[in-house]
């Protein structure tokens, strides 16, 4: 697995992450739903440097420094515990994603992304269930969840709209006290 490293997103990374906003090849044939406005992130960012207590994203950087992409975490809509003091929070299943630029596919980075992701999750919260939900076409990263110790759970009919017409999308869990690959 490649090595990459996480780390919180910079200034300086704001313009790359802009791409997955104006590039429809930059987020890829199963995540892109049009043109959006990048200007939100940003603002977000100045506010609390995209790390709060319902949603985060981190920085992947590959081993020569580059800036590869982004994950991100959310606590999972619908959870009982929803919008409680952030030490209670972190009991609730969290939802992970990916974004990662096309220029850094196919070499690891996104598994190994990934698999640090849940670990700094599992280290950091109380949370016992990560999931993730990917297209049904998305085979790439449902091999890259599987990599990682993640379960397929099931598949989610019409969970998504892209490129005028509803695809369904497929739900993965990983469990703390699940057995998991070591890097």
């Amino acid at each position: 697995m490649s090595i990459v490293t996480l780390r919180p997103v910079e200034e300086a990374d704001l313009d790359a992450i802009a791409r997955f906003s104006r590039e429809p090849d930059a987020l890829g044939e199963f995540e892109w739903n049009g043109f959006t406005d990048p200007r939100p992130l940003r603002r977000r960012w100045e506010e609390d440097g995209l790390l709060a207590d319902d949603s985060s994203f981190l920085a992947i950087v590959t081993p020569d420094g580059s800036f590869a992409g982004c994950v991100n975490w959310r606590v999972v809509v619908g959870s009982p515990t929803r919008g409680a003091p952030r030490r209670a929070s972190s009991i609730v299943p969290l939802e992970i994603g990916i974004a990662l630029l096309p220029e850094h596919r196919g070499q690891g980075h996104g598994s190994a992304a990934q698999a640090a992701l849940v670990d700094y999750l599992f280290a950091t919260t109380a949370a016992h269930r990560i999931q993730a939900t990917t297209a049904a076409g998305n085979l790439a990263e449902q091999k890259a969840l599987e990599k990682i110790g993640f379960r397929r759970e099931g598949v989610l009919r019409a969970l998504g709209y892209r490129a005028g017409r509803w695809v369904d999308g497929v739900i993965y869990s990983v469990l703390r006290d699940d057995d998991r690959p070591s890097p």
